[in-house]
């Protein structure tokens, strides 16, 4: 198992890979969602709960207590990791386009943007539902996955 998610790893590095709640209804429709509007077809994805979600939270410890999304990128070489707010900002530099508009919450100190962030998070299954398990992608996506929980 290790060997084959090492193989994994060397495919994606240039590739940002977002970490998302598998089982969150909010968090598999934004995936849908940047899926549809990513025009370069790059980003990858993770359940948090998948083998590949673990072993990223397990190489940084700023990441152990966060549940809901995780942009990780290549910067130089270094695996970079982005939560709250900042992933979220970081995911719609990424898709361009009239996503950019959302950039201007960066004139908003992080601590307040990161609150608002964990407070929505924390409500997420009571405003849009929690699945049992992690939804299967359609076979057309499916290659954007890096694996399943």
């Amino acid at each position: 198992m290790a060997q084959e998610t090492k193989v994994i790893d060397s495919q994606t590095r240039s590739d940002p890979v977002l970490l998302y709640d598998g089982v969150c209804g909010f968090c598999n429709r934004s995936v849908q969602t940047i899926i549809k509007h990513d025009r370069r077809k790059e980003m990858r994805f993770a359940a948090l709960q998948s083998e590949y979600g673990k072993q990223i939270v397990s190489r940084h410890a700023e990441l152990h207590d966060i549940d809901s999304l995780i942009l990780v990128e290549q910067i130089s070489g270094e695996e970079k990791v982005f939560a709250h707010s900042t992933g979220a900002l970081r995911v719609a530099r990424y898709l361009g386009g009239w996503w950019k508009i959302f950039l201007i919450a960066y004139i908003i100190p992080r601590p307040v943007r990161d609150f608002v962030y964990r407070l929505f998070a924390r409500y997420r299954y009571k405003l849009f539902g929690k699945y049992d398990s992690c939804p299967i992608p359609s076979p057309e996506i499916r290659s954007r996955f890096l694996d399943k929980a």
